[in-house]
């Protein structure tokens, strides 16, 4: 019997993340930084998978396939789930319109096709937010699924569509649409705590580096003893969790949820087809 599932999800930004999010596309050090994600993180992530059998959803940006085919098509090739992470690691709301935010996500889907012979399913925005038309371009381009948002922590539920936030009127929540959401958390993710970025004054990611795994840890143990059937979902990059020794703590990590009776791991694309098919019970919509 199953009492918790483990997604183990790598946004692989690459050079994409430097370039299109913090403006260093003329400073070669910090490009150099998504370039040591596809050379040197991204190898030591697929051996550890591989090493554990363990299954995992990469989140690629298709200027990331463009730039490392041979790398990204290595995830595809060695058996990991590969889907949607836009094509520049951008904030859909910076789209001019509609028709431009729709046509990069088009490009994206054409690059993960090509690598791995089928349209993909599953999206992960760039900036984990929305435009105001992102949903409704989800759903016109086919997606099934998307794991950006943080409406809960450990269960699934279907994104609402028609919402509206107005500054003199309450929050009006909108009706259910199609697509399953697979949350996410700022806490478990990698990159704010790990990262060191200096962008207008502000220095991030220098938070000790245990502490950031001790507290993956007593996350999931919670979810594990207060969830029936929780899901956790770890978003990590291969240029931050990739350096070591992270990997090897990663790798604890990995071992202190494999002890625990009724575990299993599994990719997003899997925990979200089972919600669409009525196998996994979604969070109850109220509003």
């Amino acid at each position: 019997m199953t009492n918790a599932t483990v997604c183990l999800t790598y946004d692989f930004d690459a050079v994409s993340v430097w370039i299109h999010t913090f403006g260093a596309g003329d400073a070669p050090t910090q490009l150099s930084r998504g370039v040591y994600g596809a050379w040197v993180g991204a190898p030591r992530l697929l051996d550890l998978h591989d090493e554990h059998g363990i299954p995992a959803t990469w989140f690629v940006p298709g200027h990331t396939i463009e730039s490392f085919p041979d790398r990204v098509g290595e995830v595809h090739d060695r058996g990991y789930d590969v889907q949607c992470h836009g094509w520049r690691h951008v904030n859909p709301s910076t789209f001019d319109s509609k028709e431009q935010e729709k046509d990069e996500y088009r490009r994206a889907m054409t690059n993960i096709e090509d690598i791995t012979g089928s349209p993909p399913v599953g999206f992960r925005s760039p900036a984990w937010e929305f435009s105001a038309n992102t949903l409704d371009i989800l759903d016109e381009l086919g997606f099934e699924w998307d794991s950006s948002q943080m409406g809960n922590d450990f269960r699934p539920y279907y994104l609402r569509k028609n919402w509206s936030a107005p500054q003199d009127k309450p929050y009006e929540i909108g009706e259910k649409s199609d697509i399953v959401e697979v949350p996410i958390s700022w806490k478990r993710a990698d990159f704010p705590a790990l990262m060191f970025v200096w962008e207008q004054s502000i220095l991030w990611g220098f938070a000790d580096e245990r502490s950031v795994f001790d507290l993956w840890r007593a996350q999931f143990d919670w979810m594990y003893e207060n969830m029936d059937n929780g899901i956790f979902t770890l978003a990590m990059h291969p240029q931050v969790v990739g350096q070591p020794p992270r990997t090897t703590r990663l790798e604890e990590l990995i071992g202190h949820m494999r002890a625990k009776s009724g575990v299993e791991f599994a990719d997003v694309s899997t925990v979200a087809a089972e919600v669409r098919n009525g196998d996994r019970e979604p969070m109850a919509m109220l509003g």
